[in-house]
């Protein structure tokens, strides 16, 4: 009773039919009589029509409510008189909104709005017939809502799924060209260097070419001295630059404020000049005599912004003293005299390179089979008569200038009898690219420790932080620069390293942090010297490319001889490019096979696609006495790896359902394998 009375409060009341005014407990009752009606009119929502219900007692009840509702409609004319009048008070817009909804009304009475059942029951199903059509309408929105967005991302992943692969085929199948380049004209190994010249954010490769003519005029000579830029993408010739002699280094990755090409510096033995990457103009030129070493990047000597650079340079005869001369890079002027100092020649020239400690002082590594270092502040004031303008370059360090002498200007680093043969920084994809003058890798390799290789068929790393030995690996005569790259998970760099004697190339990994030897195999000699690439993987170790001959089989007992062991006298050489990954040691990928000799290589990266790119120039052989050809070959790593076949160094002890099932589980492993930047 109360919650009725609390109802009755809250909602307007109901006039009732006979007393003509407002009853709460009337009201309180018709709306518990509503409720039960409410009961009655919804059986058509469940499917029941209303002349299908049984009995006459839902009729008449349903009848009683709907003449009740109409019989209030018409028992109130002094409001809808009320309304009316209000109505014609409104604007056009009032009136519009109220015509139509007492035109719905008043149809709504004509159509059965009488008192009776008949009346009632005509009401009652046009206001169903309106709802379910509101539902219906609402149920079509929601699907609509719902199957609308989800159509759009399907097609979106589709689209994807479509579009993507196809892009990437077609960068890939972009990057998978060979370009011939003329006779060759009798260098060893070509210079090359990689950089993005064309701006299309691959890394074209700018390549130094000796050709031979069929003009035998005395006065021209028959070779032609040339640099040519290839695009990566298709290995068309961007530029090509005469030159007036051969040049011995390329240099690639200085940059200018005011430029936004890059500059390629191209080195022969007489001269330095530099060029705009892009078109391949002149910027300037310096005269030099008995050029020996690449240019070195230095710090910014002469507060230009623009870092200046420093070669060495010694006569053929090697009588007089090693010089070094350093160069504004961006002007090409002399800074100051060459500077001279009695090196006793003991080998091959080391260095020069640059080495800063963790003082932050630098120094400058070189020699002639033994490795001394001075200070680039007493270089410069050497040459100069003064200190550079940064007072951050006066720095000395106090654990270098202890090892000292003092009759001496030397620090001498490499304190044992051993001559050197080799010195480079211990620094993950050194050598790959070519990029000598890049800021980045200049910096990483001059705070990095060094690797030595020695004459007599040792390898040594020494620490950065004293230049003192870590380790020595003994092992047979080198014949190429060993790639560093992570082939365990202890996080410090590993070296591959490739000896060949008697026909016979042995390939090794050493570990960084002991010395020890991780992994190695026996080959036929390919019969080339060409580095080794290690490669950064998105399976977190790294993988190298190798060229080889046959794997000779662990069982196998091998002769010495001279020639190649598997190959016949006078038959072709069969040359190999092997990807080795360590977590399959005994598994290589055959990535491609030819009788061309390998003499430069490349490596570069594309970040987007998680690919890489491998590009060689080799000497294609040619008919006759003819000089052979420079071929330059490029290629997709990913895809190459895809078509690549699988070779096992050794034979297995296992059954063959074991030996299928490794080969299956390294093949997938391997057609999965992505390649980023070091």
């Amino acid at each position: 009773m109360a919650a009725a009375l609390s109802r009755a409060l809250k909602l307007p009341g109901k006039k009732g039919p006979d007393l003509g005014e407002y009853d709460p407990l009337t009201q309180a009752d018709s709306e518990d009589e509503s409720e039960e009606d409410d009961l009655v009119l919804n059986y058509p929502r469940n499917g029941l029509g209303r002349d299908s219900r049984p009995g006459s007692g839902s009729s008449k009840l349903l009848g009683s409510r709907s003449g009740r509702h109409v019989g209030a409609r018409g028992e109130a004319p002094d409001d809808e008189e009320e309304e009316d009048e209000w109505r014609e008070r409104q604007p056009g817009k009032g009136k519009q909104y109220w015509g139509h909804r007492h035109s719905g009304r008043d149809r709504a009475g004509d159509d059965g709005g009488g008192p009776g059942p008949l009346g009632g029951t005509g009401v009652a199903v046009h206001g169903t017939d309106a709802e379910e059509k509101r539902k219906r309408t609402k149920r079509a929105l929601r699907s609509a809502l719902f199957l609308v967005p989800l159509f759009c991302a399907a097609l979106t992943v589709l689209l994807s799924a479509f579009l993507i692969p196809c892009q990437n085929a077609k960068l890939q199948s972009r990057r998978q060209w060979e370009q011939a380049l003329g006779a060759a004209g009798g260098i060893a190994s070509p210079p090359l260097a990689l950089w993005d010249v064309d701006g299309d954010s691959m890394q074209d490769m700018i390549l130094g070419v000796t050709e031979e003519t069929n003009d035998t005029h005395p006065t021209q000579g028959n070779k032609v001295y040339s640099v040519v830029a290839l695009s990566a993408a298709g290995g068309h010739v961007l530029w090509r630059k005469v030159m007036p002699a051969p040049v011995i280094y390329i240099q690639s990755g200085l940059q200018y404020p005011s430029q936004l090409s890059p500059v390629v510096l191209l080195i022969s033995r007489s001269t330095i000049t530099a060029i705009n990457g892009t078109t391949g103009k002149t910027l300037w030129p310096v005269l030099l005599k008995d050029i020996e070493s690449q240019a070195v990047l230095l710090p910014d000597l002469e507060g230009d912004s623009v870092p200046d650079l420093l070669v060495a340079t010694l006569p053929a005869d090697k009588a007089s003293d090693l010089s070094l001369s350093m160069i504004s890079g961006l002007t090409g002027m002399k800074l100051g005299r060459p500077l001279s100092f009695n090196v006793t020649a003991q080998g091959k020239l080391i260095g020069p390179l640059l080495h800063e400690t963790q003082q932050g002082a630098y120094y400058i590594l070189f020699g002639l089979g033994n490795i001394e270092a001075i200070s680039l502040c007493d270089i410069y004031l050497g040459a100069t008569g003064q200190k550079p303008v940064s007072q951050s370059l006066w720095r000395k360090d106090p654990v270098l200038e202890g090892l000292k002498k003092s009759n001496s200007s030397f620090i001498n680093i490499n304190r044992g009898v051993q001559p050197v043969d080799l010195m480079f920084p211990l620094v993950a994809g050194f050598g790959n690219s070519h990029n000598s003058l890049d800021v980045v890798s200049n910096l990483n390799s001059s705070r990095s420790d060094w690797v030595l290789v020695y004459t007599t068929r040792k390898l040594s790393v020494l620490k950065h932080k004293d230049m003192r030995k870590e380790w020595t690996f003994n092992a047979g005569p080198i014949h190429s620069q060993p790639a560093p790259g992570h082939f365990n998970d202890d996080g410090v760099l590993d070296l591959f390293i490739q000896s060949s004697a008697n026909g016979i190339m042995k390939a090794q990994v050493v570990d960084g942090a002991s010395g020890r030897l991780l992994w190695e195999a026996e080959f036929v000699c390919p019969r080339v010297r060409l580095d080794a690439s290690a490669v950064a993987t998105s399976a977190g170790q790294s993988a190298v490319l190798f060229w080889a001959s046959e794997p000779i089989r662990a069982q196998k007992s091998v002769s010495k001889a001279t020639v190649a062991p598997g190959v016949a006298e006078g038959e072709p050489l069969i040359r190999k490019l092997f990807l080795f990954y360590p977590a399959y040691p005994t598994i290589l990928v055959e990535l491609m096979n030819t009788t061309d000799t390998a003499v430069s290589s490349a490596v570069s990266y594309q970040d987007r696609q998680k690919d890489a790119t491998y590009m060689v120039v080799s000497l294609r052989p040619t008919p006759e006495s003819r000089p052979g050809a420079w071929m330059v070959t490029s290629m997709s790593l990913r895809a190459a790896v895809a078509k690549g076949r699988l070779v096992r160094l050794q034979e297995s002890n296992t059954t063959g359902q074991l030996v299928q099932a490794d080969e299956f589980e390294a093949n997938r492993f391997f057609r999965r394998l992505t390649f980023k930047h070091q």
